[in-house]
């Protein structure tokens, strides 16, 4: 499988894109809307020309501005799913993917991807989940040597994002292709991707696995991004542990090293509820008032203060948690992770 490799800068009306990838598996581009994100995709697919740099499928090069190279869209083999799917509501769900390409190739992709049985519907009679298949099903009618996909789950719900992701993610993994997905979705570019890129204005501040972004973000917007809670706090180091103390007095013990400024990061999943302050003086803990209780599937997220914990769905009904109550949110010093500001 070659590899893509693109660098570039492009420029948009507030930032220049400026960006370096090799994408070799799925990597996932992640970022706030407006971030350049889509634009990438652009131009990588030839419907954006950068001013400066170079866009390459191996050996075969699709832009370089020295030498004035730039392929049009129809002359690189590049499958795009759009983020509304963009199928056409008067072509049939066969008629659709033929729009891609022709030949043998349209029934095993049908059949592959689970809409054999839809082939004479139309997209306004099909789900959100049967959409998206026939978007990608059309897209990889192009026999596409790279597959681009934009907010590929945005536009379902979130029952059926679920399913849909775990069905992406099984048909990226076969097709073995690079593909390059945007999103601003940090649980979507996890379970979908290899890499991950976080990009901010045009930059990316960020590129790792899932695991790293969280494990060892770079900065409290990665680390917010990621899902974890951040407490701007003073930091002293004392004894083989850090203490950081919050604006409210608060103090939050980390095994990291920091001294200074820091942002202590700890993630919902890491905390856990009680309605009485532990005895155990090991742990951090934050008493406050619960201001929002959100049932995500099988899991509760509940803030409290300046965190957010998510528990499952048996503990907050075993605490009967509610808006208003006083509860205690407690977690391991090892489990806070600090950056340095």
């Amino acid at each position: 499988m070659d590899a893509l490799t693109a660098a570039f800068r492009l420029p948009l009306r507030s930032f220049d894109v400026d960006l370096t990838l090799d994408v070799a598996g799925t990597l996932a581009l992640v970022g706030p809307s407006g971030a350049g994100k889509s634009s990438t995709l652009r131009a990588i697919a030839g419907l954006a020309r950068p001013t400066t740099g170079r866009i390459a499928l191996g050996s075969s090069v699709w832009f370089d501005a020295a030498s004035g190279v730039f392929l049009r869209p129809e002359e690189r083999r590049v499958g795009f799913l759009f983020q509304e799917y963009a199928l056409f509501p008067h072509l049939t769900v066969r008629q659709n993917v033929e729009y891609g390409g022709r030949g043998a190739r349209i029934d095993e992709l049908l059949e592959r991807l689970h809409i054999g049985a839809l082939e004479d519907a139309r997209p306004g009679d099909l789900s959100g989940g049967e959409r998206q298949r026939v978007a990608l099903a059309r897209a990889l009618a192009r026999e596409p040597d790279v597959l681009l996909l934009d907010e590929p789950l945005a536009a379902l719900d979130p029952h059926t994002r679920d399913t849909v992701r775990v069905d992406l993610r099984a048909t990226l993994r076969d097709l073995a292709l690079p593909a390059l997905i945007v999103t601003h979705d940090f649980v979507d570019a996890a379970a979908l991707a290899d890499q991950v890129g976080v990009i901010v204005d045009g930059r990316l501040v960020q590129l790792g696995s899932p695991e790293e972004l969280i494990s060892a973000p770079v900065s409290p917007f990665v680390a917010r991004f990621a899902g974890g809670n951040v407490l701007h706090g003073h930091a002293r180091r004392s004894g083989g542990v850090t203490a950081v103390e919050l604006a409210d007095r608060t103090l939050v013990i980390s095994t990291d090293e920091a001294e200074g400024e820091v942002a202590a990061i700890v993630y919902p999943w890491e905390l856990t509820l009680a309605r009485a302050l532990p005895s155990d003086s090991s742990q951090n803990h934050v008493q406050a008032h619960v201001t929002s209780v959100v049932p995500v599937a099988n899991r509760v997220r509940v803030t409290l203060g300046a965190v957010t914990a998510e528990v499952t769905a048996e503990s907050a009904a075993r605490l009967g948690v509610r808006e208003g109550d006083l509860l205690v949110a407690s977690w391991k010093a090892t489990a806070t992770r600090l950056v340095q500001l």
